[in-house]
């Protein structure tokens, strides 16, 4: 399994992978630490979101579906 760069002596819990360029068709190419470590295969699909002041964030979308959901259950829970 990938071991990642341990930002400033942290645990495995972040981690970082390098660097990524951006070619002329805006591709970027995950490192592949990262991919295995995330399980992340040719044809996946990836949600890109991002705020101008904060960066960019990339995630898989269910995951990102089920966080929705969660919150969405507490809120209708509180009513």
């Amino acid at each position: 399994m990938a071991g990642g760069k341990h930002l400033l002596g942290k645990q495995n819990t972040k981690r970082a992978f390098g660097t990524a360029k951006v070619g002329d068709r805006g591709q970027i190419v995950i490192p592949k630490e990262a991919r295995e470590l995330f399980g992340i295969k040719p044809g996946d699909t990836l949600l890109i979101v991002g705020e101008s002041d904060t960066g960019l964030i990339i995630s898989r979308p269910e995951l990102l579906n089920n966080i929705a959901n969660e919150i969405l259950n507490i809120v209708k829970n509180e009513e």
